[in-house]
């Protein structure tokens, strides 16, 4: 299965007018994508009850919407993102709990009403996540996560991601078009509709082959890395300044990729084998994402969902001047 790259939907939350924004933009998505009118309900339900959260402890924040392609369709993502002080989770999730003087039906409404629910939240703010699938839809949770955001909300993007999953294999791709803007999307494009069509290629030959298609192109940094969970193995490859780690629960290990441009000149791109890294979190992002995070600076945050850690670290970590994506994708043999 393909997963072709998307920027993240974002609308700002600072007055109850926008609630009914994002409730409204969260149910004509789910109804454009196969959601009848059940399932749609659930997700304005839930939209309007994660807006609401934002503006009763937060005053403002975020609202990140998402698209999750599925072997048979869709499934909707949102995410609430503030800045404000940390709330008590466990009693915000009791019913009748409200910090805003409101009924406070919402948080545990929202937990029994979604087939994913995870929330981080400390001093610096908190993020809530959200995932919801039609009923018949029985495959399991895909445990990535992705928040990719333009510079100055430009349609165009020059970053591009893609991730493919074949039985519990994973190939994830991020590359930085050179620059932003169309010219910086149309180079990081050319590159991921090469690596969409055999993810699980030799590395070298499907470096070499998007370096061909972005000749021409103002090309840019690239790097995949390819899991196989029958050798509990990953192998990475990279060229340029994207940036990588795996995260075990007690160790972190940055990936290395070689100096050059993918479409403009680098030498031999050597895959790097690493070994045991079945349960571990690949990071992948780009350098709209500034390098000196440490997930252990945010206790737990290693043991929550993929998005929601893709939206922490973009969230304190965003440069402000580039185009930024962060992809997080949970390493998991057994997942069919």
């Amino acid at each position: 299965m393909n997963i072709t790259g998307s920027l993240t939907q974002v609308l700002l939350l600072e007055d109850s007018s926008q609630i009914g924004h994002a409730r409204r933009t969260a149910q004509r998505l789910a109804e454009q994508h196969g959601f009848d009118e059940t399932d749609a309900g659930r997700v304005a339900l839930v939209a309007t009850e994660l807006a609401s959260n934002v503006l009763k402890h937060a005053s403002r924040g975020e609202f990140h919407l998402r698209l999750l392609p599925r072997p048979g369709g869709f499934g909707i993502e949102m995410l609430a993102v503030d800045r404000a002080q940390g709330f008590d989770l466990h009693a915000c999730l009791t019913d009748g709990f409200s910090t805003g003087g409101t009924q406070g039906i919402g948080l545990g409404a929202v937990e029994r009403q979604t087939d994913v629910f995870d929330v981080y939240a400390d001093s610096r703010g908190s993020v809530l996540l959200a995932r919801l699938y039609p009923r018949g839809d029985r495959q399991p949770d895909r445990r990535y996560g992705v928040s990719q955001h333009s510079l100055h909300n430009d349609p165009a993007c020059g970053d591009s991601w893609h991730l493919a999953y074949n039985d519990a294999n994973v190939s994830a791709l991020v590359i930085d078009g050179l620059g932003h803007g169309e010219d910086a999307e149309r180079a990081a494009k050319a590159g991921e509709r090469v690596f969409a069509q055999a993810p699980f290629a030799s590395p070298v030959l499907l470096m070499e082959d998007m370096h061909r298609e972005m000749i021409g192109s103002r090309g840019g940094a690239a790097a995949f890395a390819q899991f196989n969970a029958a050798r509990d193995g990953l192998t990475f490859t990279g060229v340029g300044n994207i940036g990588a780690c795996l995260i075990g629960a007690d160790k972190s290990r940055g990936l290395a990729s070689h100096p050059g441009i993918v479409g403009g000149q680098y030498r031999k791109a050597q895959p790097f084998d690493y070994a045991h890294v079945n349960g571990h979190l690949l990071i992948m992002y780009s350098d709209g994402l500034q390098s000196r995070w440490n997930l252990q600076d945010y206790p737990g945050l290693v043991h929550r969902h993929p998005a929601v850690i893709a939206s922490v670290l973009h969230r304190d970590f965003c440069r402000g001047r580039d185009d930024v994506t962060v992809l997080v994708v949970a390493l998991e043999a057994t997942h069919g």
